[in-house]
């Protein structure tokens, strides 16, 4: 009789050890868990400050995100139930970086266009003074080319970034 209340005092020990090291498993991994969620969170961080400054670097870090997703599914899905939004850029981002970017091109066009005005009127006077001379011609003619040589290179780069923000959206 002392020999099964032994056993089966042993057989309870055991029982309770087992369920205190499951316990602590399962707290471990939550923890890790935890911590892996709080590495993606910082991890793009920074990302998201850039991105809301400068829409040209959701490009950059859309596809990094893509990855992140994939690799921590559980991670990502935590976050994104805590903010309410896809982790780290949510459409509403995107689509933001997307008319930022457009009023920015806006913004650069009539500067541009200004500048250039500026530019051109002040060759004309000289044009009106020297009774059209070759030289002030020559002057006005590498003013045009010079506007028209930065417009076309940064309208290049606003259609190319507007069209792959146009893309991430969809």
């Amino acid at each position: 009789m002392v020999l099964l209340i032994s056993a089966v005092l042993v057989a309870a020990a055991v029982a309770w050890g087992c369920e205190r090291i499951a316990s602590e498993l399962k707290a471990a991994r939550s923890e890790a868990s935890r911590t892996r969620t709080l590495e993606v969170l910082a991890l793009f961080a920074p990302a998201v400050g850039l991105a809301a400054t400068d829409p040209r670097a959701l490009l950059v870090w859309e596809p990094l995100a893509r990855m992140a997703r994939q690799l921590f599914p559980e991670e990502c899905a935590a976050l994104e139930r805590t903010g309410g939004v896809s982790f780290p850029f949510g459409a509403e981002r995107i689509q933001a970086a997307h008319a930022q970017w457009t009023a920015d091109w806006l913004t650069w066009e009539r500067a541009h266009d200004a500048e250039y005005k500026l530019k051109a009127a002040a060759i004309e006077e000289e044009l009106a003074r020297s009774e059209g001379s070759a030289v002030a011609r020559a002057k006005a003619d590498v003013v045009e080319r010079e506007k028209l040589e930065i417009y076309q290179r940064r309208y290049q780069e606003y259609v190319r970034v507007a069209k792959a923000l146009q893309a991430l959206a969809s």
